[in-house]
């Protein structure tokens, strides 16, 4: 037993010593928000912001950008405006701390994938309220983030949060496949102005089921896209004299080839963890499935299991291998001398992409087709961010206030987000996002027609946000 740091000492100084112990718990009883109040305010930023078509292509992003601006000025929060090109403006706006401890970037991304309006039923761009739900392109990816993002900059201006850290907040354009403008631009030629030791943003979600909360899953990885292309080589000629070396049959039978094989199997710390804790709140025969992935006379089975009722358990498990897009041919009657397929490849954080490469071609065992990789890899590899960080822990404190009877999963992502960036200059970067319950069985989600979120998971996403913020912050 340990000696009380208190013996000796005259009561006034033990209840001191006690008192400023213990404060660091209670940030948030110091810094009290009245959330009916904020809800509606919160509300009102995302429904304007939702009604701004940024649709990427061709972005507009400044538009959204200079609104951001305009709300953090009115409270007295400067905030500037860098673009790469005058349409495609990012927002980057800071609260300053004492400097004791390094700086945390929330963040969120201001444009948004397509739309094809015939197949929604309502204005993807009309901020929709219906049943509990807001609808619109972004609801869900990213301008739940983006609000969530502004309301803590918000709180913690108009609370005069006294912060051990800066608070950064980057209001980014180009994330939809354009990170040229957006993320590369800011990291590139402005370093300084987001430079900090954790990053909050999207890329995780809440998990419910009949309305409970069973886990607050935080990426803290994510696969990385790298695209290859398969070039199959033939004989040209006229299509009524069939030739055994026609390209498009060689590309045919190579493309065919990954319905049977995927490369092997491996966890890293991320899914280990994840799948560890993910058995401690499952059924008996899931549970089993989760603690025995590794075990090689049970894996093959558990893996077939995954690939038919688990895509995403399926994917994090390995470097994945996706046929996406298949190019030959001009004239119904003539044989092309070639033809194309592009490969949608998410690997593993570490990955060697030489040796995916020959192994690829090694599967394929036609020398005729080419395995090249695509021009452009868009964001880079980085090690996973580290779950004994003061960020996580403090994640899965916030997770058992806003949460409680839940659990925190690190996760990998399958998908991917600007934090790659930010995770290979050396930033521990959490993925975190809005409640999804098992029983919308997909509707509504990013990237869908009719893409939707809960008026109440919106106004959850904020106080997550804000107690993280805070734990990590708040000078003690």
């Amino acid at each position: 037993m340990g000696t009380s740091r208190c013996k000796g000492q005259r009561a006034p100084a033990c209840l001191f010593l006690l008192a400023t112990a213990l404060v660091p718990a209670f940030a948030a009883d110091r810094y009290a928000v009245d959330w009916s109040k904020i809800n509606a305010e919160t509300l009102e930023h995302y429904t304007h912001l939702l009604r701004m078509d940024t649709t990427n292509p061709p972005g507009n992003e400044t538009k959204a950008a200079e609104y951001v601006k305009s709300v953090l000025e009115h409270e007295g929060i400067p905030a500037e405006l860098f673009a790469l090109e005058p349409a495609r403006a990012n927002l980057v706006a800071r609260l300053k701390g004492n400097g004791s401890k390094k700086p945390i970037l929330v963040m969120g991304h201001l444009d948004t994938v397509g739309v094809q309006r015939e197949k929604w039923s309502v204005d993807p761009f009309g901020a929709i309220r219906k049943d509990g739900f807001i609808y619109g392109r972004g609801a869900q990816d990213d301008k739940d983030n983006l609000t969530a993002s502004l309301m803590v900059m918000l709180l913690l201006k108009r609370m005069n949060v006294a912060l051990d850290r800066d608070v950064i907040f980057l209001a980014e354009a180009g994330e939809e496949g354009t990170s040229q403008v957006g993320m590369d631009f800011i990291v590139e030629q402005h370093w300084n102005e987001i430079a900090c030791e954790y990053a909050l943003a999207e890329g995780g979600y809440v998990s419910a089921r009949n309305g409970k909360v069973r886990f607050v899953e935080i990426t803290t990885t994510e696969k990385v896209p790298r695209t290859l292309r398969l070039v199959a080589h033939g004989s040209a000629g006229h299509g009524s004299r069939p030739r055994p070396d026609n390209a498009i049959i060689r590309l045919a039978a190579a493309v065919a080839k990954f319905a049977s094989w995927q490369p092997p199997m491996r966890l890293n710390d991320t899914t280990r963890a994840y799948f560890e804790r993910l058995a401690t709140i499952s059924a008996p025969e899931e549970a089993w499935r989760y603690t025995h992935i590794t075990d090689r006379d049970k894996a093959p089975e558990i893996e077939h299991y995954f690939a038919e009722h688990e895509l995403g358990h399926f994917s994090i498990l390995r470097t994945s291998i996706s046929p996406t897009v298949i190019q030959g041919g001009f004239r119904s009657n003539v044989i092309p001398s070639e033809a194309e397929a592009h490969l949608d490849v998410r690997t593993l954080p570490d990955e060697d992409m030489e040796r995916l490469r020959e192994q690829v071609r090694r599967v394929i065992a036609d020398s005729n087709v080419e395995v090249l990789p695509a021009a452009r890899a868009m964001r880079p590899s980085s090690s996973p961010s580290r779950i004994d960080t003061e960020m996580f822990q403090a994640l899965e404190r916030v997770q058992k206030q806003v949460f409680p009877g839940a659990i925190t999963l690190p996760s990998m992502l399958t998908g991917a987000t600007d934090m790659a960036q930010l995770r290979a200059r050396g930033v521990q970067a959490y993925g975190f996002g809005p409640i999804v319950d098992d029983n919308d069985g997909g509707l509504g989600g990013a990237h869908t027609d009719d893409e939707r979120l809960a008026e109440t998971s919106l106004e959850k996403l904020v106080e997550f946000l804000w107690y993280s913020v805070l734990e990590t912050a708040a000078a003690k």
